[in-house]
């Protein structure tokens, strides 16, 4: 066999994502917070970018196809901007000259004079304290340190104190063994130990434990407010298990106490706090922005976009000016120019400022197909809200116990787009509606069958359940079973397990769970 290369031509049709289109897929899929910190960046890396001011306008058309395809026609829509168009400020010869007021006096006047009497400006001594004024929440470790170092404690025990402290998780549990902590500190269990004890009766008490028996358990026996109840602590330490079941029957038996006493010392348990870090653990509100409104005016429903927060871009005009003088030059040149090639005197270009023009070409272009792909998600967005608004009118008339079965597919074709565009414009996006605040992907559900013929979508459904359960009688709650047999009564077929799934998805606890026996 000889081996030998050679050159050959072919001719192949292949598709090719240009970065424009990844660009504008991109966007598509961006949250709105996203969204603004992209513009943002843009506007600081992309000099032909600027945020228009005008009130009341909407973003600035890019130029045609053809120049995006064929190169910058200079001589298009961008040339008709003239950096002489700024209106020149005119001073008259009357005006007051503020350059010599007199400022020193009016400071003066107006800062050591103290406040009038009844003109609501309070002193310095009325004023908060630094100390009221202060911001930053302090944090776990930060108070637990300051009681650390206020005790009277050796440098070794501070040591291992901190590496304790640094050491507890969220929940205030502790999240390394003490074998770990003594291995990692080159010190004895014992001391480590010792140590940890004295870090868990610091506030809040309790901290540092390793389960939620150690929790409760030194809660209970705290020296200032011990509690002598000794069937309190047999269930803490031996019956918690049973507890967490709620079965008081098997505590009752294995202790040898009366039901009533298992009930009365299982409120006291309930009383201790099994996350003792709870109070340094701030969960800040999420706040949602919503990309649509939809409101209602008569009868009719009118959909509208968010712009509010949203940069308005359009191009430089400084930028396109320049470009158009240089454009200009170059085009009257003509004759002139070559003349002047073939003369003695002429001047080579110079590299730089071909590299940039180069330069700014690319970067209006990069402005413009970023206003064009923005502009285009805003209108898509639109175009999605206003096809779910006509597949689920009822809902937006009576609730979410009306919403209807609809998948990617229907809106898909009615707007006539692919399944994958909708997906990406239902990621992350919100409407605001008359029943509430929903993200869009809230109005896709798969469908459960009536008695009778039609389809409820599965959200009707876990509503229906939610609702249920919520008026159950709490010594006595619904089993998957009773709330499968509840469904069918109102023509709804559905299994146990999906059921017990709709339950888990809604966070809801299991009958046995849920029952409450005092």
């Amino acid at each position: 066999m000889v081996l030998h290369m050679r050159q050959e031509l072919r001719m192949s049709q292949q598709l090719v994502m240009t970065p424009q289109l990844q660009q504008a897929i991109k966007l598509l899929q961006l949250s709105r917070v996203e969204l603004q910190d992209l513009v943002r960046n843009e506007l600081l890396e992309n000099p032909l970018l600027e945020e228009s001011r005008e009130m009341g306008t909407t973003n600035e058309e890019p130029v045609s196809a053809v120049e995006m395809q064929d190169g910058v026609d200079l001589q298009g829509d961008i040339g008709e901007a003239r950096a002489a168009d700024a209106p020149q400020q005119e001073v008259k010869a009357d005006a007051p000259n503020t350059d010599n007021f007199d400022w020193e006096s009016y400071l003066q006047h107006h800062t050591l004079s103290g406040p009038m009497p009844g003109s609501g400006v309070r002193g310095d001594d009325d004023l908060p304290g630094l100390e009221q004024t202060m911001a930053d929440e302090e944090t776990l470790v930060e108070h637990l340190m300051w009681q650390i170092r206020l005790s009277n404690w050796s440098p070794l025990e501070e040591d291992i104190a901190e590496y304790i402290v640094r050491s507890i998780t969220a929940s205030g549990h502790l999240g390394l063994s003490v074998p770990q902590i003594a291995q990692r500190l080159e010190v004895s269990t014992l001391r480590v130990e010792q140590m940890l004890r004295k870090v868990q009766q610091l506030d809040p008490l309790a901290l540092a434990s390793r389960n939620l028996a150690e929790v409760l358990w030194i809660q209970a026996r705290h020296p200032e407010h011990p509690i002598g109840d000794p069937l309190v602590l047999t269930i803490i330490a031996k019956h918690l298990p049973n507890l967490e079941k709620r079965a008081y029957q098997a505590v009752a038996r294995d202790t040898g106490e009366p039901l009533e006493e298992v009930y009365e010392a299982t409120k006291v348990i309930m009383g201790l706090e099994p996350r003792p870090a709870r109070q340094f653990v701030s969960e800040s509100a999420q706040y949602v922005t919503p990309d649509v409104y939809v409101h209602k005016i008569g009868e009719e429903y009118v959909v509208t976009l968010n712009d509010d927060g949203l940069p308005k871009l359009k191009i430089s005009n400084y930028y396109r000016s320049a470009m158009l003088a240089d454009s200009s030059k170059q085009g009257g040149k003509g004759k002139g120019a070559k003349q002047a090639k073939q003369g003695k005197g002429a001047k080579p270009a110079k590299g730089d400022q071909a590299g940039a023009k180069d330069y700014i070409t690319e970067r209006l272009r990069s402005a413009q197909w970023l206003i064009r792909s923005i502009q285009q998600r805003q209108r898509t967005i639109l175009k999605v809200t206003k096809s779910i608004l006509g597949f689920q009118r009822e809902f937006f008339e009576k609730g979410p116990q009306h919403l209807r079965p609809l998948i990617l597919k229907d809106v898909a074709e009615d707007i006539e787009m692919h399944e994958s565009t909708v997906s990406r414009v239902t990621t992350n996006k919100y409407v605001h509606t008359p029943q509430g605040i929903y993200e869009l992907k809230y109005f896709f559900n798969a469908g459960i069958s009536r008695r009778g013929g039609g389809e409820l979508a599965s959200e009707a459904v876990k509503e229906k359940i939610k609702k249920l359960i919520e008026g159950e009688d709490s010594r006595k709650p619904y089993s998957d079973q009773k709330l499968v047999e509840l469904l069918r009564e109102e023509g709804i077929d559905i299994a146990r397990r999906t059921v017990a799934k709709y339950r888990e998805q809604l966070n809801l606890l299991s009958s046995s769970k849920r029952r409450k026996l005092f």
